[in-house]
């Protein structure tokens, strides 16, 4: 039964790696042809923000994914030192995950304030 739950496992973690691979590749590819097609244009500094700002979520998206199979992985990996790089790759991708979710809201709430710029005070 254990080897039979770990060939599954092996299998998850697989399927998850491959879908974070096509998303952060996905993304990738996106942020490349706007990025190229903004740096042969005249656009504003708004429509780069934009095309970095989108490929961030790719790459949230691709990182939440991989997170998940490291989860996985960690359930059927024996061995402390095996079960200390899974570790230590989990760590680093939910830091990445962090700092890019932080860098998205600081973009968006600036969004926010030049659209909907505050009230002077009388």
């Amino acid at each position: 039964m254990e080897a039979w739950l770990v060939e599954i496992s092996r299998a998850a973690i697989l399927v998850i790696d491959t879908m974070a691979l096509i998303i952060i590749v996905a993304g990738t590819v996106e942020a490349f042809v706007s990025g190229f097609v903004l740096m042969l244009s005249s656009r504003t500094g708004h429509e780069r923000r934009d095309v970095w700002l989108r490929y961030a979520r790719w790459l949230v998206a691709g990182l939440t994914f991989q997170l998940a199979a490291d989860i996985i992985e960690t359930s059927i990996t024996s061995g402390w030192d095996a079960v200390i790089r899974v570790g230590a790759i989990a760590a680093i991708r939910t830091a990445l995950n962090y700092f890019l979710e932080r860098d998205m809201a600081e973009v968006r709430e600036r969004n926010r304030e030049r659209r909907d710029p505050a009230p002077a005070a009388a």
